[in-house]
């Protein structure tokens, strides 16, 4: 195979990863709290199809990663007393992952279990100063400050944890619009955010920009399928005018 057909072959391998995750934009432009994605690529220098020591190397295209973008979503007013918005990019709710571990959330569409605990839709604990936050229904809503701290009844019963990371790039994408930190950086407390009850944040991805990308990703796949096609057609008639040279 030909330096240009390998090249626009990494580059098709590029372009397939890129498609899901527009895909994947597109299909969760109403999920709330989603975050866009894209993909980042760069060049890598390889080896040539013919180790020709009078020759560069070739330049393939290489997939290097995912990048999120985490800018603020537009807030959507709900009314509903357990639903909460973050204003203030890079922060999170904290939930408990696991028996011991913690997850982060932009996704504030909160429920109370039978026992009075405050979880996400999944069923995860919100956690508030390290501890699972209850609440009495009897008490009746609940109100929240911007500061996230809980009253009822004009009493305290306790303070949503919002925090943040000083390098987002610690967080790894997991299920149920949660994000986990799989580093050993920690987390610290996001003071200039503020909590909006009543309120959801929607997802900051743009339908438009993403539907043009699809197109725009269709098209540059089936150029360079055709690139691949006339150099390997190209390879072809060149071997044969040698053999009837021949």
């Amino acid at each position: 195979m030909e330096n240009a057909a390998y090249i626009g072959l990494s580059r098709q391998m590029t372009l397939r990863r890129e498609l899901d995750i527009v895909a994947n934009n597109v299909a969760n432009a109403n999920t709330t709290g989603f975050k866009v994605e894209q993909l980042m690529v760069s060049a890598e220098v390889g080896k040539r199809a013919r180790n020709d020591s009078i020759k560069p190397s070739a330049s393939f295209v290489l997939d290097n990663g995912v990048g999120r973008d985490f800018g603020q979503g537009a807030m959507q007013q709900t009314g509903r007393d357990l639903d909460f918005a973050i204003s203030g990019e890079g922060a999170f709710f904290t939930v408990r992952d696991g028996a011991n571990g913690q997850a982060f959330t932009r996704d504030g569409a909160f429920t109370l279990d039978p026992e009075g605990k405050l979880t996400t839709k999944q069923g995860q604990a919100v956690l508030g100063g390290g501890a699972e936050i209850v609440l009495d229904p009897s008490l009746g809503a609940p109100s929240v400050g911007e500061d996230g701290t809980i009253t009822q009844q004009g009493q305290v019963t306790g303070r949503l944890s919002v925090v943040r990371f000083d390098t987002l790039g610690v967080l790894e994408k997991g299920g149920d619009s949660l994000y986990r930190n799989r580093s050993n950086t920690q987390p610290i407390e996001a003071t200039d955010a503020q909590i909006h009850q009543g309120a959801l944040e929607a997802s900051n991805v743009n339908p438009l920009v993403e539907i043009t990308n699809l197109v725009e990703i269709s098209r540059t796949y089936e150029s360079v399928s055709r690139m691949i096609e006339n150099t390997n057609d190209l390879s072809r008639r060149a071997v044969e005018r040698l053999g009837k040279a021949a």
